[in-house]
């Protein structure tokens, strides 16, 4: 069985900067891409950002492109949410996820397994 488990979340100011680390583990010898969502108070989960396996193809949310980068390390199985300028309504709970196959990345209900969750605060 996959499992996901996120780190790295926490709590900043307006304009700072955080990094986001999922690591997969079990059952994990293919898959096709690892995404970001997240979900805050009152509102419906949300993509952020996203990356294939394999090649260099990423998906960012418009809401946070120029700000948020997506990496991977597949030495780790490992994804990162590198986010930089961060403003009080990127307030929320950060998902990572991973995709088995072909499709949309931004699309949530393709992907297959979930991480727990890790809340991220940014105060103005």
């Amino acid at each position: 069985q996959v499992q996901l488990v996120e780190s790295g979340g926490g709590s900043v100011q307006a304009g700072g900067s955080l990094r986001l680390s999922c690591t997969a583990s079990g059952g994990t010898d293919s898959f096709y891409a690892m995404g970001w969502f997240r979900q805050a108070p009152g509102k419906e989960r949300e993509p952020v950002g996203a990356i294939r396996w394999s090649g260099a193809y990423t998906f960012y949310a418009d809401s946070v492109k120029g700000r948020f980068s997506v990496s991977r390390d597949n030495a780790k199985n490992t994804v990162y949410l590198q986010m930089n300028s961060l403003k009080p309504e990127d307030t929320a709970v950060y998902y990572c996820a991973l995709k088995l196959t072909v499709g949309i990345l931004g699309r949530q209900n393709e992907y297959s397994y979930w991480g727990q969750g890790t809340q991220v605060t940014v105060s103005s």
